[in-house]
Order: C-alpha cells, then structure tokens, then sequence
C-alpha cells in the first residue's frame, strides 16, 4: 500500500465552515493544513463573463453555497443554527463578534440591520397581535456579488499558508482505534492526519451521513423544513425591511400546531433555482447593487419526526422531485388559484400584478405536491403575515415550489464539536449544527480554536 501524504490537519468542505477553520489554523499557528473540496475553485464555478453560477456549480466549490448566496450574517443565539446547544450564550456570542470582525476585515459593508431597540419593540407587539413571534436579530447584508468578492479574498489570504486541492472528492475518513488517521479521495489517494474536520456542507450532507453510519457514530434526526418561496410586490415588506431587513418570524398553526417559520427574506431580490443530485428546488437572492421590484421569502413547515423516520433528507427529496415531475423544474402558482382550488396558467400569471422574477418556472398546482397538512399550516401563516404587512395574502401574490433544507442527521458531539473517534470533527449545515452563514463560520472557529489547544499544549 502506498504511502500516504501527511498534514497534521485536513479540512473537507471549502464553505464557510472550512474556510474559517482554515483562516484561524493559518492565523495562529504553523501547522500543515489541507483543504480540499469535490467541487471547483470561484472562478471556474462561474458561468463564462457573467456572474452567475453554473448550473451544478452553485452548491459545492470555493465558498460552497454561501458564495452565491446573498450573504446575510445574522447573528442570534436562536437563528441560523443550534450552536447555542453546545455553547454558553455569552460564549457563542463572543463567537459570532468574532466571525462579524473576520467578514468586516474582508470586505462587509459596514450598515448592520435591527440595532433600533425602539423599532424592534414596536415590531414585536404588531407581530404578537397578528399571532406571530418576531425574534429579534442584528443583520449585516453582504450582498450577491459582494459575498463572492469576499470569499475570493479568503482565498487569496489562505494561498501561502493552506494546501488547497479543488475538484477532490472525499470517499471515506480512515480511522485506528477509534482515532482519526486521514481521508481518502477519489482522485488522489489518501492524505494522513493527525486531526480532520469535517464540514461537507449541505451538499455533502447525504455522504457525512453514510460515513457516519459506516463509523458506527451516534446520529439524531433533525426537522424536515419543507415549504415554498413567497413572491410580493416590495412596496408590500418595505417598512419591515428597511426597519430589520430580514424579520425572522415564527408561527404555530392553529391545525396542527405545526411551527411556520420565514427564511431568507431577500428585499427587491430575485428567486432562483438550485439543483442538488440532479433535483430542482427554489432559492432566493438579494444584491448589493442591483433591486427588482419584488421581494420574496420562503415559508418553512418544521416537522420533527420520531421513529422510525430517520432519514429528513429522502423525504425531502422526495416532495422535490414529486414537484420536478409535474413541472418539469420548480413549479409557480398565484396565490388566489391555490385558494380556488385551480392550477396557475402562464395567462392567469400575466394578469397578475407580481412579475415572475424566476422565468423559467412553470405554472401550475403547488396542492399537488404539498402535503395537506403542510398546505394548512402555510397558508394560515400568510394570513398572519397579511394581518402584519396588508398585501402579502393577496390571490396574486406567488408561490414557488418546493424548497426544501436539506439539514443532515446531526452527529452526536461533544461541546467542542468532536465525534466519538477522537480528533474527528464535523461542523456547519453538512453536520446538521447550523444552518446559516454566520453560525456555520463560528462552528469553524470552534474547531479550529480546539485543535490549536491540544496542539499548542502538547
């Protein structure tokens, strides 16, 4: 057998989580590190002069998903992941202080949204009379463009110190009595090391999952969010937006008390289509410099399912492609044909006063696809919204469909974000430990931050 090419730390996964592993390992010492990805670097992920992604680049690459994402960093303890599980409050939000300095160094605009405690309190008592929960959160927008042009920096400060190896795909994590030994790939062999960690993002989320499962590591079900992206006029969320820019909102259905949640509200932004292993499911973008006239938001359904359901990403993969096999790809509908009980037609669409920003979408019957129950709780969401913001639960109001996150069993870890076999990490969305861009950076500090502890201390 060959011998295998050792570092004392490997990073799988080039996404936010990985990159600030690799940035604070850089940073503070002078440890050997490789970070490798299946997918390719930033530039090659772009589709030829323009701006835009290619169609199986937009998930995996420099930067993962959240390099064309639209790059909000929220920082709560209770949005965008469940560090605060592993952490002490003050301690993850000293954690997130330091992400919000590393993001500043490299570029981020400097305005952070939600700071007027004043507007926020009068938000929240309007939110509580209409049934919903506003949680409070400081938002800082990247933007589209600007979110690449900064991870494209992280790149450049990382060149010297990190051995990066793109378009390498890990296959298997090699393991000795319980210790981590090192990673195999399909494209160059196997690497040695004394620490890895593991942050595969949501694409690779499928793969932690199986690898886990081969380890014999201990996994707990996370909830399915399943719903669609909403479609307004902006002038509809333009006081809620330029209040908090994103308001993060709960609600529990009457029903079945099932727990309604916006996601990504992205303000005079656009709607977009991903694909993940050949499924198409529906996005959202905002830019820095750039506004449509339209502001969209995706409705959750949470479910946590008990035994013996333990694959979250099959079922949501399945409501995916039920959808990509009635319509081809993601499926729109007018809000007042879902309540007629009528598929949307490219005519209907027309008359309507919101203009598709996804053109490629394909009108049609979203009850189809949607579970009854999930169609109950979402649609009394939209009425709580309307009761917020008049105007959202209006019949030309769009939805899009599905969009499903795809967040992976999450690993039994310790509060360091350690597996069972020692010097084993896994962290970000990929690890089901968050599930936004600012907590998923902190969980690469937090990796990174324990590996320099032990190394320094030996």
């Amino acid at each position: 057998m060959a011998r295998k090419r050792r570092y004392e730390v490997i990073i799988v996964g080039a996404g936010p989580a990985g990159i600030f592993a690799a940035l604070e390992l850089a940073e503070k010492s002078d440890l050997r590190v490789l970070l490798l990805d299946k997918g390719a670097d930033l530039e090659a992920r772009l589709q030829g002069p323009t701006d835009r992604p290619r169609r199986n680049a937009l998930l995996c690459g420099w930067g993962g998903s959240g390099a064309f994402s639209d790059g909000k960093l929220t920082f709560s303890r209770e949005v965008g992941g469940w560090l605060g599980d592993f952490l002490p409050g003050s301690e993850l939000e000293a954690l997130l202080a330091d992400v919000d300095r590393i993001y500043c160094k490299f570029g981020a605009p400097e305005r952070v949204y939600g700071t007027d405690e004043k507007v926020l309190a009068d938000l929240e008592r309007r939110a509580a009379r209409a049934g919903l929960k506003l949680l409070p959160t400081r938002i800082r927008h990247l933007g589209t463009e600007t979110c690449r042009e900064i991870v494209a920096r992280m790149r450049d400060a990382l060149v010297e110190r990190v051995d990066v190896r793109m378009n390498t795909t890990a296959t298997a994590v090699l393991t000795e009595n319980d210790r981590v030994e090192g990673v195999e790939t399909a494209e160059a062999g196997s690497f040695a090391a004394d620490y890895v960690i593991l942050a595969p993002g949501r694409e690779g989320a499928k793969w932690l999952q199986q690898e886990a499962h081969r380890l014999g590591l201990r996994t707990t079900a996370n909830p399915v969010d399943l719903g669609v992206r909403v479609e307004v006029p902006a002038a509809v969320l333009e006081e809620l937006t330029s209040a908090v820019y994103e308001p993060k909102l709960i609600y529990y259905s009457r029903s079945f008390d099932d727990q309604v949640r916006t996601f990504c509200l992205c303000p005079y932004g656009e709607v977009i289509v991903e694909y993940s292993e050949g499924i198409a499911t529906v996005n959202g973008h905002s830019y820095a410099h750039r506004r449509t006239n339209n502001t969209n938001f995706a409705l959750l359904v949470s479910t946590s399912f008990t035994e013996p359901f333990k694959e979250p990403i099959a079922y949501g993969q399945y409501i995916a492609r039920l959808a990509n096999i009635l319509g081809g790809s993601v499926i729109v509908q007018r809000l007042g044909d879902l309540q007629a009980g009528r598929r949307s037609t490219p005519e209907r669409l027309a008359r309507g006063v919101v203009e598709p920003t996804l053109k490629e979408a394909t009108p049609g019957d979203l009850s189809f696809v949607l579970p009854y129950r999930h169609l109950c709780s979402l649609r009394e969401m939209l009425e709580a919204l309307d009761r917020l913001a008049p105007g959202v639960n209006a019949r030309d109001t769009l939805l899009y469909g599905v969009e499903v996150k795809f967040y992976s069993s999450r690993l039994d870890l310790t509060p360091r974000l350690e597996t069972d076999i020692r010097n084993l990490f896994t962290i970000g969305d990929g690890a089901g430990v968050t599930r936004g861009l600012a907590q998923a950076s902190a969980s690469g500090l937090m990796a990174a931050r324990e590996i320099l502890r032990r190394t320094q201390a030996a």
